[in-house]
């Protein structure tokens, strides 16, 4: 692994982040950014503000660790106040999410439940748009993941929970936020490389994500009517807590996660972000609906 203290604001980001082998570790799901090591990067030092979000208001679901983290952290520096919607096991990592929102002068709302019940799903944008004045931007973020090293290891409670709370809880964040969005707004699913390949070993997550990008491309055409864009993000393997904490998940192999990437190492939660701004501002995205951004480093080129 690179030793951090070799890395140079000057270096390309691509060439100076850490690679594997990274220390081998495991946490119980579902787990704490704040006990990884290395600890993710998520503050984007290199990302430069132009007010793409001022004035707007994000609601972001796992927005208390990883991907969504990092959105949240960028969000807010380009204006935007944040609501992130973490399970009540994350209060620690949803607590240092809004300490960096707030560095960044905008106003952080944690929202604390399980997405698998749709009265949560509901009550988390009725509070968003309460509290903070209204609802621009959704970001579908949070997910499940425990990963099978044989089919027959698949469960019907994993499949349940997977599309109860990768696909269910999107479509009801949907059909919720939709009367409070207005023409400029925008809706951003997270989906994976192995939504778009499939996976051998996260059997019920990949299904699960490829019904999220089928979802996302069917209601694009109905919202575009009313101005509101929705699109995918598609990010490859990813140091984040998900991974770390997924139960099945032999320790050696997140050793070596990213490895097979072109890139050859996973990629950064911060490396990740900038693709939900470019899709959450109308200044940049404005003629791009139903679309995948896939952000896997190259993987998806080679398979």
């Amino acid at each position: 692994m690179r030793d951090d203290a070799n890395r140079s604001g000057t270096d390309p980001q691509i060439t100076s982040e850490p690679v594997p082998p990274y220390p081998e570790q495991d946490q119980q799901p579902p787990g704490s950014e704040r006990d990884m090591d290395p600890a993710p990067r998520y503050r984007a030092s290199r990302y430069r503000a132009a007010d793409k979000l001022r004035g707007k208001v994000a609601l972001i679901t796992g927005g208390d660790s990883g991907i969504g983290r990092a959105v949240a952290v960028l969000y807010a520096r380009e204006g935007a106040d944040v609501a992130v919607v973490h399970l009540p096991q994350e209060q620690s990592d949803a607590e240092e999410t809004r300490r960096a929102v707030t560095q960044e002068g905008r106003r952080c709302l944690l929202l604390s439940g399980d997405l698998a019940e749709p009265s949560f799903c509901r009550e988390v944008v009725e509070r968003t748009v309460r509290e903070l004045g209204g609802l621009n931007i959704l970001v579908n973020n949070a997910a499940h993941l425990n990963s099978q090293l044989d089919l027959s290891q698949l469960s019907y409670e994993d499949w349940d929970r997977s599309f109860k709370v990768n696909v269910y809880a999107y479509f009801h964040l949907v059909q919720a936020a939709r009367p409070h969005l207005k023409a400029g707004d925008a809706i951003i699913a997270t989906a994976s490389e192995e939504a778009l390949k499939g996976s051998d070993t996260m059997i019920d997550y990949a299904a699960s994500k490829a019904a999220l990008v089928n979802f996302t491309k069917s209601i694009a055409t109905h919202l575009v009517k009313d101005g509101i864009r929705a699109n995918v993000v598609a990010p490859g393997p990813t140091w984040t807590v998900l991974n770390v904490a997924d139960p099945n998940m032999p320790t050696e192999d997140l050793a070596q996660l990213g490895s097979e990437d072109p890139v050859g190492r996973v990629a950064q939660p911060e490396e990740i972000a900038p693709a939900y701004v470019y899709l959450a501002s109308d200044a940049d995205s404005s003629f791009t609906v139903g679309e995948i951004i896939a952000v896997t480093g190259g993987l998806t080129n080679t398979r």
